[in-house]
């Protein structure tokens, strides 16, 4: 188990803090238009700053291929965490070398991307070894980079005296771990999204687990095709028909699949749509599932409603186009109205969340993006092994 920073003493000590700050930008890359992952981190750098610690901040933003690039500069992030945090912090034009200025008790500086050097997402010895020298402690707050065996979260660990994990990291991995080890139970995964060959991990990992799993999205439709029933022109994958037909093989007293679809004419939110049971009344040639219909809704909301432990990942239609984000949206609420401990992955889960009106009554969501995903599929992050050893 990691150290958690609550176990430190930061006292006048120079602490670098790996933090997620890739935020999306305006096409200019002067203006962020989602600061979330900023506020992720507010409770370890208030944590540090509150002992009077030297924070030294670090991340990564987009993919610059090694090389300086002014629309993927990390200055946005600097000025809308001194914002937040009403505190001074001051930018340095790099991440190593002699152009990064010392920092005393009580300041904050945020490095240069870290990706703008090539050496970042090679793991290098000699840039692990650079960015370790900045620092007495090393605390990592970015889960959603601890799939990545880079320098900043692997490589620089080895060259200091102590590591441990921020609070956002922790928060993470606390309730990540419930989905995937002793789960509570009746333990119920809805996974939705367009693509099966995105979740194959995910979902044969979690078929070991729960008691059962509700699938939506676009995703459905490879499994339905592979049962055989008529899907018209909806989503499917071709070449992932025989791993669905293994899949409901060897766990069809899990998985659950529509009973009933919207389905739509075009793939246009004006389109002309009507619901069909998928069996008596199949998905009509040149038409395409685009959510799940009401019968649908019911049933997955019972099974939700009877639940001690939920993970979502991914929406159960075109969550985009409004008139065919009803299944999202009500199981969203049917998730919050449970009762039980709510694990929900970001994208387009959240966003249901918010829509429903519900987000405060979700248990935890995470902010990992690809790295939950490996984590739910039984990987070990090399983030996380790193803070471990």
């Amino acid at each position: 188990m990691a150290l958690s920073i609550r176990d430190l003493d930061l006292r006048g000590r120079r602490v670098f803090m790996r933090v997620d700050f890739n935020v999306p930008l305006d096409p200019t890359g002067t203006q962020i238009t989602s600061d979330k992952r900023i506020k992720a981190s507010l409770p370890s750098i208030r944590c540090a700053l509150d002992q009077g610690a030297a924070l030294i901040m670090a991340s990564h933003l987009g993919r610059p291929k090694g090389k300086p690039n002014p629309q993927m500069s990390l200055k946005p992030a600097a000025q809308r965490l001194s914002e937040l945090l009403s505190w001074p912090v001051a930018m340095a034009p790099d991440c190593v070398g002699p152009s990064v200025p010392p920092v005393g008790p009580g300041q904050v500086l945020l490095l240069e991307n870290l990706r703008f050097h090539p050496e970042e997402e090679k793991n290098d010895p000699d840039f692990s070894r650079q960015l370790a020298s900045l620092c007495d402690v090393y605390v990592n707050d970015a889960f959603g980079s601890a799939h990545r065996a880079h320098a900043s979260t692997v490589g620089m660990v080895q060259f200091v005296s102590q590591a441990a994990a921020g609070l956002l990291m922790e928060q993470e991995l606390k309730y990540l771990s419930m989905a995937v080890a002793n789960p509570a139970r009746p333990y119920v995964a809805i996974l939705g999204g367009a693509k099966v060959s995105d979740k194959i991990e995910v979902m044969t990992n979690l078929l070991k687990l729960v008691d059962r799993l509700l699938i939506g999205g676009g995703m459905a439709y490879t499994f339905l095709k592979a049962l055989g029933f008529p899907v018209g022109r909806s989503l499917v994958e071709d070449d992932k028909l025989d791993l669905a037909k293994a899949l409901l093989t060897s766990a069809s007293d899990k998985l659950r699949l529509p009973s009933d679809h919207v389905v739509a004419a075009e793939f246009k939110a004006d389109a002309e749509s009507k619901v069909v049971d998928g069996v008596e009344t199949p998905i009509p040639s040149g038409w395409m599932g685009v959510d799940i219909g009401p019968e649908t809704i019911a049933g997955y909301s019972a099974e939700i409603a009877s639940a001690k432990l939920i993970l979502w990942n991914g929406p159960m239609g075109v969550f985009e186009m409004t008139p065919f984000a009803k299944g999202t949206v009500e199981l969203a609420k049917a998730v919050a109205a449970s009762g039980a401990t709510s694990i929900v992955g970001g994208g387009d889960s959240e966003k249901a969340i918010k829509t429903a009106g519900v987000a405060d009554r979700i248990t935890h969501i995470s902010t990992g993006g690809g790295a939950t995903l490996e984590y739910l599929s039984g990987r070990v992050l090399p983030g996380v092994a790193a803070l471990e050893r």
